[in-house]
């Protein structure tokens, strides 16, 4: 893969991210942006992908913004949309 198409991979992801983000949860705050632009690694991208889409608040969103690379488990009733 060209570091071109990574790049644009991980822009796409993020854009993605922090729209079901906005869907689910209204105006994201700046300081959230900016955090998840820092993110590089793409699985923790797409991770924070279906933690979004799955969370029943921003604040357990947040938990997991935080984790980083290293959380990789979706479980639980934290993770039920519908809570």
């Amino acid at each position: 893969m060209f570091m071109f198409e990574e790049d644009a991979n991980a822009v796409q992801d993020r854009e993605d991210l922090l729209t079901v983000l906005r869907m689910r949860f209204g105006e994201i705050s700046p300081g959230i942006i900016d955090e998840i632009y820092q993110i590089k690694e793409m699985d923790t991208l797409e991770r924070l992908i279906l933690v979004a889409a799955n969370t029943p608040n921003l604040s357990t969103f947040l938990e997991e913004l935080k984790v980083g690379p290293g959380g990789f488990k979706i479980l639980g009733e934290r993770f039920n949309p519908i809570n």
